[in-house]
């Protein structure tokens, strides 16, 4: 299924996109699209055999916002290089254990809502990243199988970064990484059995209509199933949690001097196979 949230910021109703591409409205069915859906199967099987019948009312598309795919995210977790591309053009060396950092859950926005470059920035920059949206409660969890039995589904998120807050001004990496907006998802959560395999999904970037980000998830260091198994030994995952699990090469930084940062007025767009596109403009905070 494809689920997500349409509406007004603060207002937003759930939706399925079916099979044909109608829009339906849920909000008969469910409150919301949050980790109490995502951890209840019987509330799931309930939107399916809807979806199936046919039944569920169709909502215009004209005009409307579509919010974040999820409503209140516990967490945003974070993977840091956790692409051998993305290593090599920043001329790091592979981490031997996963890079972890948080982002507070407020960062996260709407697929196309305005993205701010904080004031001061100059290093705002650019990450289309796989997100992984947690469906049920993992603790210690020991194999591969049990990782993404855990897992809800996929969508996308942008780890929006501003690196001179993030590298050159001491501490931890959080400064860079929680800026405003820092963080769109969506368009869709695309639930997990429609994405068998998520070690094979093209992800691509573009920034003024310019390609600067082509990769595949098959670059991964860690990959998906590995990140979560790692990440329930040191915390408690629960069903509404959010991973961004890192970026491919092409990032502004991994460019040369003068390196392309974003700026006001700038747009960028990326997707990631079967689970849909964002688009977003830049606009000072």
């Amino acid at each position: 299924m494809k689920l997500l949230r349409v509406g007004p910021v603060g207002a937003e109703r759930p939706a399925l996109l079916d099979e044909l591409g109608t829009l339906r409205d849920l909000s008969e069915l469910v409150p919301d699209i949050d980790g109490a859906l995502l951890a209840d199967e019987t509330a799931l099987t309930r939107i399916r055999e809807a979806a199936a019948s046919g039944g569920l009312p169709a909502l215009d598309p004209a005009g409307l916002r579509t919010g974040a795919p999820l409503a209140g995210i516990g967490k945003v977790v974070c993977i840091g290089l956790n692409y051998h591309d993305h290593a090599r053009e920043t001329g790091a060396a592979l981490p031997a254990e996963p890079i972890v950092f948080m982002k507070a859950p407020d960062t996260v926005v709407g697929p196309d809502d305005t993205v701010l470059v904080p004031r001061g920035s100059e290093k705002t920059d650019w990450e289309v990243e796989l997100a992984v949206v947690i469906g049920r409660t993992a603790r210690y969890l020991e194999t591969d199988e049990q990782a993404l039995a855990a897992v809800a589904g996929y969508t996308i998120a942008h780890d929006v970064s501003e690196r001179e807050f993030q590298i050159e001004r001491g501490g931890q990496w959080d400064k860079g990484k929680n800026c405003e907006t820092f963080n769109p998802l969506g368009p869709w959560l695309v639930t997990s059995e429609e994405v068998p395999d998520p070690q094979a999904l093209g992800v691509r970037l573009w920034v003024n209509g310019e390609l600067k980000q082509d990769g595949t998830t098959a670059e991964q260091i860690f990959p998906v199933a590995e990140v979560v198994r790692y990440l329930s030994h040191f915390m408690t995952l629960y069903p509404g949690d959010v991973i961004n699990t890192g970026t491919p090469a092409g990032v502004a930084m991994g460019h040369a001097d003068p390196k392309p940062y974003l700026r006001a007025g700038d747009v960028v767009e990326l997707e990631i196979d079967g689970l849909g596109r964002q688009r977003q403009e830049l606009k000072d905070a």
